[in-house]
């Protein structure tokens, strides 16, 4: 198993400490950890950050994870995709994502109706401009180029390369399979390892239906690492940031982070946290959190406890772990991380 790390996200920006992220980003590259996703939300941007990191990391792969669709055209991101690789010596790969109604309509414009449809649509648009073809689209969401005008259908001038991977972060059954059926990865989150096919089953059955070997579909999946004893004392600052996944991240009506958890045997739970959440209670909320959905979808306890976590995942279909280790200091995460890297190894080692 490969691990990763990620960094950005809604939060991203708060606090003027891009240097301390990007200490620990070089640390954890010369640790070994093999990719660095940056996080796109409403915070900081995935790409400028990534090309920064770039410049001061020798060997991992850097992925966008994820950048949203609505918020660049797809030319515009396969020029960026381009741009990455050649600045990185084709570390790059790109991660897409539809994002969520909230921020698609509230922040970019942009009506979220048939999110699949626009993804698929980027994608294709974003392999002909890879392969070095001119880029002539007749979608619902892209025309390209647009009819009746003076646009003509072009070859971007950068150097074909249709090497650049593309990984998704989908999540509902239909894009999942998609997923697998046309790309090189899956960004995945609400992964629970006893009940991988309400998740990844579904990017296995769409690789299969496309005739695609075995592996052709990398899984990243994980969650945080903190070790120690006091099993419940580690659980406990967990909850909260649970509870606004399942009540938060999303309408009432589209919470696909809600919907998967349940698919994967958390459906009163999910639907309980996520009542009370949207009543005002948010203590309650974080308090209705089971502890499995906790433990199963992140590394917390001792070495032993945590190695185990890493075979379920393993067995579970996981080839890459993304890790996000806990610490009260940059050296404590760090720390964390060089164990748990381990740890992995160690495991990966017993097959």
């Amino acid at each position: 198993m490969r691990t990763a790390i990620g960094f950005g996200g809604p939060a991203s920006g708060k606090r003027r400490d891009w240097d301390e992220q990007v200490e620990f980003l070089r640390e954890a590259d010369r640790l070994g950890v093999d990719i660095l996703w940056s996080a796109e939300a409403w915070g900081m941007d995935g790409v400028s950050t990534l090309a920064y990191v770039a410049a001061v990391t020798e060997r991992c792969q850097l992925g966008t994870g994820i950048l949203q669709i609505s918020a660049r055209t797809p030319v515009m991101t396969a020029m960026t995709a381009l741009s990455m690789a050649a600045m990185t010596g084709d570390r790059f790969i790109l991660g897409l994502g539809v994002s969520g109604p909230q921020v698609v309509e509230g922040l970019h414009g942009v009506r979220f109706a048939d999110p699949l449809g626009r993804l698929r649509e980027t994608v294709d648009i974003c392999r002909q401009a890879f392969a070095g073809e001119r880029i002539s689209h007749q979608g619902r969401h892209h025309v390209l180029p647009l009819p009746h005008g003076q646009g003509k259908s072009l070859r971007l001038a950068q150097p074909a390369n249709d090497s650049i991977e593309i990984w998704l972060a989908t999540l509902g059954p239909k894009s999942l399979r998609y997923t697998g059926e046309a790309t090189d990865g899956w960004v995945g989150t609400c992964f629970v390892p006893s009940c991988p096919e309400a998740t990844w089953g579904h990017v296995v059955e769409g690789a299969e239906a496309a005739g695609r070997p075995p592996g052709s579909v990398a899984c990243q999946v994980g969650g945080t690492v903190e070790f120690g004893d006091d099993l419940e004392a580690l659980l406990a600052p967990r909850r909260p940031g649970v509870a606004f996944t399942l009540g938060a991240m999303g309408s009432a009506t589209a919470n696909f982070y809600n919907e998967a958890y349940r698919r994967a045997g958390f459906e009163d739970e999910c639907l309980e946290v996520q009542r009370l959440w949207l009543a005002g209670d948010r203590a309650a909320a974080a308090a209705a959190v089971p502890d499995r959905l906790i433990t199963e979808t992140n590394f917390a306890g001792t070495p032993t406890q945590v190695a185990d976590q890493v075979r379920a995942y393993r067995d579970a279909g996981a080839d890459v772990l993304r890790l996000q280790p806990e610490g009260a200091t940059l050296t404590d995460r760090l720390d964390a991380l060089a164990q748990m890297i381990d740890i992995v190894r160690d495991v990966s080692a017993e097959t």
